[in-house]
């Protein structure tokens, strides 16, 4: 290895003990292959095997922890007992790599297909205007609060190291979050300390969870989103006073959802540093942080970590363009990272079907196709 890329590859000590080998991270890469009943599919299989060697964590995709909330063509499911077995290959998939396996729980709110549901209601912290969907109550909150757990519980019996709460991107934990889209007037809203509430009853009911099997070890980390467009978004300062609430849960690190790792604050903040500096600042040492945005190569994955903005560096793009980053970049090999998807290369990728199918029209929250001069990072 290149000595200069030494420091990617010291271990982390999380506040429970346990010990993370490297700084490098895996993001949850929704790869739509699981099967229809949310179990591990072929291609799933194909796509996770070789291709985390060498990580210190890996996130898994966004899996759902109840029915109401599927929000994908082929998502992984944590919903019950019949999810275990499934559950338990993705654990030894990853611990064949020796990384640790972190499973990221997932609801999607008002953002789950109509017809991945069966018919069930779609829901969400607040009615839609439109009637595209209805607000839960008050009971069904609490009822989401115990799947959240639920999952938690399946991954800690799969043998999973941890679990990642999904309140990014947009999906239910991130609505109730967002005065944007929870205009509740009870006391899972209103006030930003009402609107953080479910976050943070989440967080509980896993611990809880984490202490009725006596497993401090176990991993909770949480992810989210700084920012929102629209008058009634999230801004950089709600994101403080959830980073502030955050910080006082037993997690053991929080991982910042961007599509771009030195984009700068839109408003709430200063507008001339980049919102990862300024929620590392916020942080204040009390978790480590996982940063993450359009880092392709071990110069750019390097020079991120090296900014001192972030404990860890997750990967997502470069790792379903490089099956084995970390071992290139560990070899000595990282000259032969690519950057761009070569549409006549599909065996080299693994990539499952639905996705590669994605891959091919160029999305801008996909890797950059060969020759493609205009692609950036979408926009949040």
């Amino acid at each position: 290895m290149n000595p200069k890329y030494t420091p990617l590859f010291e271990p982390y000590k999380l506040n429970n003990g346990i010990t993370i080998k490297n700084r490098l991270v895996v993001a949850p890469l929704t790869h739509r292959a699981s099967n229809p009943d949310g179990s591990i599919g072929d291609g799933e299989r194909l796509f996770l095997n070789d291709r985390f060697k060498g990580f210190g964590m890996f996130i898994s995709a966004a899996t759902l922890v109840s029915p109401e909330g599927k929000a994908f063509d082929g998502q992984p499911e944590a919903v019950g007992e019949k999810d275990l077995p499934s559950l338990k290959e993705v654990v030894e998939i990853s611990r064949r790599q020796g990384a640790k396996a972190i499973l990221q729980i997932h609801h999607g709110g008002h953002t789950a297909q109509t017809a991945l549901i069966n018919g069930l209601d779609k829901v969400a912290p607040s009615e839609s205007p439109e009637g595209d969907w209805r607000a839960l109550t008050s009971d069904e909150i609490h009822q989401v609060i115990n799947a959240f757990a639920r999952s938690a519980d399946l991954a800690l019996q799969a043998g999973f190291d941890g679990v990642e709460i999904h309140g990014a991107n947009g999906y239910l934990i991130q609505q109730f979050v967002s005065a944007q889209t929870n205009r509740r007037t009870d006391e899972w809203g209103g006030s930003m300390a009402n609107r953080m509430r479910f976050s943070l009853a989440v967080i509980d009911a896993i611990d809880a969870v984490r202490q009725k099997h006596q497993r401090p070890d176990f991993i909770i980390g949480y992810r989210f989103s700084p920012e929102e467009p629209g008058e009634d978004g999230l801004t950089m300062q709600d994101t403080f006073a959830l980073i502030d609430a955050l910080t006082e849960k037993p997690l053991q690190y929080l991982h910042v959802s961007l599509h771009e790792f030195y984009k700068k604050a839109r408003r709430g903040a200063d507008t001339t540093q980049t919102r990862i500096q300024q929620i590392h600042e916020r942080i204040g040492g009390k978790l480590p942080l996982i940063g993450i945005g359009a880092l392709f190569t071990a110069d750019q994955i390097l020079e991120a970590y090296q900014t001192g903005w972030a404990e860890f560096i997750a990967v997502g793009k470069s790792i379903l363009l490089n099956p084995n980053l970390a071992e290139l970049i560990e070899n000595g090999r990282e000259a032969e990272i690519i950057r761009e998807l070569d549409p006549d290369k599909a065996d080299h990728y693994r990539i499952p079907d639905a996705l590669w199918q994605q891959c091919l029209a160029g999305l801008a929250y996909l890797p950059p196709l060969k020759g493609d001069k205009n692609w950036k990072p979408v926009d949040i």
